[in-house]
């Protein structure tokens, strides 16, 4: 599937767009404007970077927590520290294994959701903060034919930013 995304400063802009595009025979079905009063990122399907980011963390928690409990159990025993000496032997490598726990889900919040937020969303979170901005987006999705079409015509409006995506499918 091919993707044009046209960012525009209004709404007359937008519905401007919209209408020149409809004039020449682009289906309307292909066409959607988002922004304040037509859909929301959310409602188009633009991925947000917090979820994104979240959903990563948790992910990597699943396998991170477990790993540095054994990794912390396992140094405390090898290396016969008695960081807690006041809970003896056995308690001792079990609290070892707690702190490794702890260490672990730290790296999966700062890692998974930190590298998660910062690069998880790709062009999506410029396109959020442009409609955040009061920007007007213009997408019109479908054959390669379509998409050129909607570019020479978009480009005669003065976009802020014409930018044409696409999607490959995995089979």
């Amino acid at each position: 599937m091919n993707y044009l995304i046209a960012v525009l400063s209004d709404r007359l802009q937008a519905e401007e767009a919209y209408t020149a595009l409809e004039k020449e025979g682009i289906p309307l079905a292909q066409i959607t404007i988002l922004g304040k009063g037509y859909k929301s990122a959310d409602e188009f399907g633009l991925i947000d970077p917090n979820e994104q980011a979240k959903k990563r963390a948790i992910w990597m928690a699943y396998w991170l927590v477990p790993f540095g409990f054994g990794a912390g159990y396992v140094f405390n025993a090898i290396t016969g520290l008695d960081t807690f000496d006041w809970a003896g032997t056995p308690w001792n490598h079990v609290l070892g294994g707690f702190a490794g726990a702890i260490a672990g889900a730290m790296g999966s919040l700062f890692v998974g959701g930190g590298v998660g937020l910062s690069s998880g969303s790709g062009d999506a979170l410029p396109y959020r903060n442009r409609l955040n901005a009061g920007k007007y987006l213009i997408v019109v999705q479908g054959s390669e034919l379509i998409k050129n079409r909607a570019t020479a015509i978009l480009s005669q409006l003065n976009p802020e930013n014409l930018q044409g995506y696409v999607q490959e499918i995995n089979r």
